[in-house]
């Protein structure tokens, strides 16, 4: 897979994510791309440490502390757009 590959196909792979892991369901990501996963009750703090060792692993980025923040983790829109901004860093 390219990184031209995964910056395309960044949000399958977080909804099938966070319906298998974090919400436990069968039936898929049954949420809009831009719903807060917090105010929707989504996941929980637990459930964003999870989500970062989730794209670390799975796009090769390293996520700092200070990166865990609403802006970057609070729905799969805007997670997508944080995987794909330190994607296109590492890619130079």
């Amino acid at each position: 897979m390219t990184i031209q590959t995964d910056i395309q196909n960044i949000e399958e792979p977080i909804r099938a994510f966070i319906a298998s892991n974090l919400l436990f369901s069968s039936d898929g990501f049954p949420y809009a791309d831009d719903a807060s996963f917090l105010r929707e009750g989504i996941i929980d703090s637990l459930g964003v440490v999870e989500l970062v060792a989730f794209v670390q692993k799975q796009y090769g980025i390293t996520v700092a502390q200070s990166e865990v923040i609403p802006d970057n983790f609070d729905s799969v829109a805007k997670l997508a757009a944080f995987v794909r901004r330190k994607l296109a860093a590492t890619a130079g």
